[in-house]
């Protein structure tokens, strides 16, 4: 059986504001390429056919051959990324209609929230290499390539270990978007930099997950009830006078926030940002204005399909998948 693995390598990934504001660290592109130059030898590990992917604008892809033949087939897709968010989106429906097995990301949650926005039913491997890493993972780009050539080629069956995701789904006037773990009601009357740095700008918020370990928004939810993942359950968080926690909301920033209310909701549960909101944050970045002074949300289960690496490691372990030969000498 054939297969095809896309790759969405984003250049702009980890270098916001915050790399200002905060202690964060960036991934330099040529660490990026050396990622994306183990996750080709993971691929090709797997038996991957064919990788289709996005000729980025800084030449990450380029620069992980460097020079060399690549271990497996490879294939640009027909769009020309311009550095910016669209270019994920792009990428991904492309790679979607093109009929791919699966997609690895390097990136962080605003790369995968754009990346979900046009990948449909495709499973996502996503690789940390961003601000805020709630959805992408910290593994080495060998493992996550082999665990992508094994959900892509079927070896290990996608809905085995690639389940749906929540998602935030919003409002606000005639505008309509998501977050795959937060939205923030912030009292900002402007996008301005888009990134968010100061807890005191934020009213509200409506989390998908928390957990205190958590670097982001979703860490101030994780001081009060953490809620997993794959939970049918989601929580809302009011921020203003009332109980103070500590919680890490960019890395090396680990701030004292005042909670005046908070309470769990259910799927499909809608919650009023009306009054709170003048622009709404998807993922930590300010991204909607609040015209009409009209902004609501609730989290579904529809997110994207987001592969557990170990999970597929696990199995095709289990099932003889990486099981080449039986090499014991016979008797």
């Amino acid at each position: 059986m054939s297969a095809t693995v896309g790759l969405i390598a984003n250049p702009a990934a980890g270098r916001d504001i915050r790399r200002l504001t905060a202690h964060a660290s960036i991934v330099p592109n040529h660490e990026k390429a050396a990622i994306v130059r183990r996750v080709l030898h993971g691929l090709a590990a797997a038996g991957v056919d064919l990788v289709a992917y996005l000729a980025d604008n800084v030449g990450i892809v380029a620069a992980a051959l460097d020079g060399a033949a690549p271990p497996l087939p490879m294939d640009a897709l027909p769009h020309r990324a311009h550095g910016v968010t669209s270019d994920s989106t792009e990428a991904a429906r492309l790679m979607a209609e093109a009929g791919v097995g699966a997609i690895v990301t390097l990136g962080g949650d605003g790369t995968n929230r754009a990346v979900a926005a046009g990948c449909g039913d495709v499973p996502l491997v996503a690789i940390s290499t961003g601000t805020n890493n709630v959805v992408p993972t910290m593994v080495d780009g060998t493992v996550a390539g082999l665990a992508a050539g094994l959900v892509a080629s079927g070896a290990v069956p996608a809905e085995h270990v690639a389940p749906r995701t929540k998602r935030v789904e919003v409002t606000a006037g005639e505008a309509t978007d998501f977050a795959l773990i937060d939205v923030a009601a912030c009292a900002d009357p402007f996008v301005g930099a888009r990134a968010i740095w100061d807890p005191a700008r934020v009213r509200a918020v409506v989390l998908t997950r928390a957990a205190p370990w958590s670097v982001g928004l979703s860490a101030i939810g994780g001081q009060l009830d953490a809620v997993g993942p794959d939970e049918p359950a989601a929580l809302y968080v009011e921020l203003g006078p009332g109980v103070e926690v500590m919680a890490t909301i960019a890395p090396g920033m680990v701030a004292r926030v005042a909670v005046a209310d908070w309470r769990r909701l259910e799927l499909g549960e809608p919650v009023s940002l009306a009054g709170r909101a003048h622009t709404v944050a998807l993922d930590g970045e300010r991204e909607l204005v609040v015209r009409d002074g009209e902004a609501t949300a609730a989290v579904t289960r529809t997110g994207p399909r987001l592969v557990d690496i170990r999970a597929t490691l696990r199995a095709a372990a289990a099932s003889g998948a990486t099981r080449l030969a039986d090499v014991r000498p016979q008797s």
